[in-house]
């Protein structure tokens, strides 16, 4: 298949998802996604792999490359896992263990490393750069606030490609930050891509309005176990 540059986002998550209440599923997902011009996207639920042979055939129905994703916990810390093995979900992960899922296939991120709370990276990202194969460029941001800053600093100093994720746990997040991808329409051929840094960051900065939107939705999505949806 012939290289093109392909709309991308590989940190999105649904209503499948174990942890978060989020109000759509999968399919209105890969719907959204399409209308937008999305060419493929990851769902990466947390320690749960959304991806089967109905889904993938549904997302190709809209010229959709549907990726298999997951957010998993290692250490009480939130990593990506592009293209992970079937038997991740369940698992309590240790450092040492994303040796073993980092492959030639696989996709190891950090998302959103600096953005304040006790999933994200921080210092960890220093220690344990070699384990990692990008950085994400997360959507949360603004100018007057902006931990992306700390993640391009790592992104030049640990010579990783830098790639910009939207993180949607609303539908009306997805299309704020994205990443071109110069790759054939394939899992192979996209994760080869990002590795070799064929990317283009597009992303937008959201208003104050929206980011505290965003963090009302996560309140409520932890704390009173509502879904997200405001």
């Amino acid at each position: 298949m012939k290289r093109k540059w392909l709309k991308v986002d590989l940190h999105i998550h649904t209503g499948e998802d174990p942890k978060d209440n989020i109000a759509y599923k999968a399919k209105e997902l890969i719907k959204k996604a399409a209308f937008l011009g999305f060419e493929a996207i990851a769902i990466t639920n947390h320690n749960r792999i959304t991806f089967n042979q109905e889904l993938k055939d549904y997302a190709a129905q809209y010229n959709l490359c549907l990726i298999p994703g997951a957010e998993i916990n290692c250490e009480r810390k939130h990593i990506l896992v592009i293209n992970p093995p079937s038997d991740i979900e369940g698992k309590k992960f240790i450092w040492s263990d994303l040796k073993e899922i980092r492959n030639e296939n696989s996709l190891i991120v950090a998302p959103h490393p600096y953005f304040p709370g006790c999933k994200s990276l921080f210092r960890l990202l220093d220690e344990y750069h070699y384990l990692f194969d990008a950085i994400e460029f997360s959507a949360f941001y603004n100018k007057f606030f902006n931990p992306n800053t700390r993640a391009i600093e790592a992104s030049q100093k640990y010579r990783k490609p830098l790639i910009a994720c939207s993180d949607t746990h609303n539908l009306w997040q997805l299309g704020t930050t994205f990443t071109l991808v110069e790759a054939e329409p394939s899992v192979e051929g996209i994760i080869q891509a990002v590795k070799e840094n064929r990317i283009k960051i597009c992303s937008r900065p959201i208003s104050l309005r929206i980011m505290v939107r965003i963090m009302i939705n996560f309140f409520l999505a932890d704390r009173l176990k509502l879904p997200l949806h405001i």
